[in-house]
């Protein structure tokens, strides 16, 4: 088993920066491939960024990449979301994942609460 706590978001103004964390308690997070997903009111969860073990290769959706850059430090078991220039549309709950890779939500076994990021526009 893996637990896993998001946190970091916030409402922010549209062209600001975030970071949201990802923190992993339970079996080795160094095992773990992890993934970021998010969920915007009335939108089903969509893929945002993954992340293999060792963090040498990463994947993005297209509607972040650029944007965004998703990283993990091992040493303390966490991983992380760096978010530029966010706009309205950036607006959802946002979901880390562990167990699994990929861009398919039904891959990844262990999910955390999620945090809440805000862009006012």
């Amino acid at each position: 088993q893996v637990q896993l706590v998001e946190s970091g978001g916030g409402l922010v103004q549209a062209g600001a920066s975030l970071r949201i964390s990802c923190a992993a308690s339970g079996r080795s997070f160094s095992n773990y491939a992890m993934g970021w997903f998010r969920q915007a009111p009335g939108k089903e969860r969509e893929f945002v960024a993954a992340i293999s073990v060792s963090g040498a290769h990463t994947d993005y959706a297209g509607s972040v990449k650029g944007r965004f850059t998703i990283s993990r430090d091992n040493a303390k078991n966490t991983a992380y979301l760096q978010m530029n220039s966010l706009n309205a549309e950036d607006t959802a709950i946002y979901y880390c994942a562990a167990g699994g890779y990929g861009d398919t939500a039904n891959g990844y076994s262990y999910w955390g609460q999620g945090t809440q990021v805000t862009v006012s526009s």
